[in-house]
């Protein structure tokens, strides 16, 4: 299990009086398996971390649910779009396992980012790796066969292929259950 301070400590220098800042605003909370965190149309307040569990992002599209996203042990989880803009979120969020989160509110996050610059730097290596991932994803799915896209995802997140149901990475990927199953049957 990693904690956000933990993770935090890793990524800049936390002082004492930011540490206590940041304790004072997080919300500890444990989701269990099925509930959900957000639904689509609702608007996104919070940023989540995961402590330990599995959650999941997707979106329903004709009538088919369409994983966007899995956030495992020591990452961010959240309706980034909605957060950000402050907007609706076109997905919803659940939990795939028994999840213990810190979790700090939009309104939170803007009073760390004034009053403590060096959070503003957490914030870009975060927005960074964000998109790393996304234009990873988007990359893989145009140019990358399903089979290629299975074995990065093994290097990247092998946990995942463990820990997630096998339709939700089939969904993840962009490739059907039949396919994962071909594709995992030559390994």
């Amino acid at each position: 299990m990693t904690t956000l301070i933990e993770y935090l400590h890793r990524t800049i220098a936390v002082s004492d009086r930011l540490q206590q800042e940041i304790d004072r605003i997080t919300r500890q909370r444990t989701v269990e398996k099925g509930q959900y965190l957000l639904r689509a149309g609702e608007r996104c307040d919070v940023l989540r971390f995961v402590e330990q569990g599995l959650l999941r992002g997707y979106y329903i599209e004709q009538e088919k649910e369409i994983t966007n996203w899995l956030a495992i042990d020591g990452e961010f989880a959240t309706s980034f779009y909605s957060f950000i803009t402050r907007e609706a979120s076109t997905e919803s969020i659940e939990a795939i396992e028994t999840t213990v989160l810190s979790e700090i509110k939009y309104a939170d996050l803007q009073a760390l980012y004034r009053d403590f610059p060096e959070t503003e730097r957490i914030g870009r290596i975060l927005t960074e790796n964000y998109y790393i991932k996304l234009e990873g994803r988007l990359l893989a799915s145009h140019f990358k066969t399903a089979k290629e896209r299975y074995e990065q995802l093994m290097d990247a997140h092998p946990i995942l292929l463990q820990r997630a149901p096998l339709g939700y990475i089939a969904s993840y990927l962009g490739i059907s259950q039949e396919t994962l199953s071909r594709i995992r049957a030559q390994y």
